[in-house]
């Protein structure tokens, strides 16, 4: 009898160890469906979103394209036109001849069309990670659970413990699961709403414009040879081949970029009520307390403000980026190339000795501040015949590295 109820016993207790071990496992194949349901819930919505973004992207460059040819069109057709109208005017006719040459020239000048883009921008690489993530979140949990079975890892905590440990006090799993990808808006950020912060789109302001500077539009200008009769104005320069942007700048980060076509060109800002009657010496960028500009002479760049210059050792770049922070009191040049930014120069004061030593940095010490005091304006001086610039389209990676900063 005693070995009955030993046997009964052992039998008792190896049914409830079954009982236990097969509600434990009912419980870890509900998480595993669970957690499965989950991650097929997540990948179908990155699945959506790159059908979105892959048809937004279709429609995108469809529309350029489609805007691109009709622009080649009608610039084919107009300079066909004007080359039509050259022809037709007799030789002997020199005023008229001119005039045509004159419009002729004009519209080989104009803008060049946009280049194509994409108008969103996908992180694939957050998306790796995030699938990633789940993957990992999943081993983990069948791997634990496979191991309970098996009677390993037993650590005094309940099958109940460990899976709310795993869903919900385990910030990892709990992030792994909750990733921004579950919620596409936080990380498809598009172009223009990530350069809307800082990018500063300048228009040329015809009124400003020295006589001798030619506006192509309101994106590009030129120095010529002979005047051009622009109406009176008052805020127009008349002793400086210069002209500044409509635009005002008084608080907050500016970036905008201006691409160096032909000559000698200064580009900087300058404060709303300097008066452009200046004389030559002292109304020019840079060589006043009231704006400051970077140059490029042909040789090298060249920082001025006050009337000093610092000589800066870098190579030439076409595209110039400008970046101005009104609560650092900075202005920053960059040059520009492939969607890399370079610092050539940036103007700030600076508390450090060496501005004792450095009379262009000593200056910048004792009045450049006072010039985040006034509304300032886009400035640009074109020195030598023919210079040449045009205000460039932003580079989206250079917004986005200045917005990270």
């Amino acid at each position: 009898q005693a070995q009955q109820a030993k046997f009964l016993s052992d039998v008792e207790n190896e049914l409830e160890e079954l009982t236990v071990t097969i509600a434990q496992a009912k419980k870890m194949v509900a998480l595993i469906k669970k957690l499965f349901t989950e991650a097929s819930e997540v990948l179908a919505t990155f699945q959506k979103e790159v059908a979105s973004f892959i048809e937004d992207g279709e429609r995108s460059m469809l529309g350029e394209a489609e805007a691109d040819l009709r622009w080649k069109e009608e610039r084919r057709a107009k300079l066909a036109q004007g080359k039509q109208n050259l022809e037709n005017i007799s030789s002997t006719n020199t005023i008229y001849f001119l005039q045509e040459f004159q419009a002729l020239k004009v519209a080989m000048e104009e803008n060049p069309s946009l280049t194509l883009s994409f108008q969103n921008e996908l992180n694939f690489t957050k998306c790796t990670q995030a699938v990633g993530a789940i993957k990992d979140v999943l081993s983990a949990a069948c791997k634990n659970q496979w191991d309970r079975l098996q009677g390993k890892g037993i650590d005094g905590m309940s099958f109940q413990e460990k899976e709310e440990g795993l869903c919900s006090s385990s910030p990892s799993a709990q992030r792994s699961l909750h990733h921004p990808l579950s919620s596409p808006r936080r990380w498809e950020i598009p172009a223009g709403l990530m350069a809307s912060a800082i990018a500063f789109i300048i228009d040329l302001d015809s009124d400003t414009a020295d006589k001798f500077i030619q506006l192509f539009g309101t994106k590009g200008a030129k120095r010529v040879l002979c005047p051009i009769p622009y109406p009176e104005s008052p805020i127009r320069f008349i002793n400086c081949e210069q002209v500044l942007g409509v635009n005002l700048m008084n608080r907050g980060n500016y970036y905008w970029e201006v691409e160096l076509i032909d000559g000698w060109v200064s580009i900087g800002v300058i404060a709303e009520d300097f008066d452009p009657r200046e004389s030559y010496n002292r109304g020019r960028l840079g060589r006043n307390e009231k704006s400051c500009c970077l140059q490029w002479n042909g040789q090298n760049y060249v920082a001025w403000f006050g009337g000093l210059e610092s000589v800066i050792e870098q190579p030439f770049f076409h595209t110039i980026g400008v970046f101005l922070e009104y609560s650092e009191k900075a202005l920053t040049f960059y040059g520009v190339k492939d969607s890399k930014m370079t610092c050539l120069q940036q103007l700030k004061v600076s508390h450090f000795a060496k501005g004792q030593l450095d009379p262009f940095q000593n200056k910048i010490n004792h009045q450049f501040a006072s010039l985040f005091l006034c509304k300032l304006k886009p400035a640009f001086f074109l020195e030598s015949v023919d210079a040449h610039l045009q205000i460039g389209p932003l580079k989206k990676d250079c917004v986005s590295v200045l917005k990270r900063r």
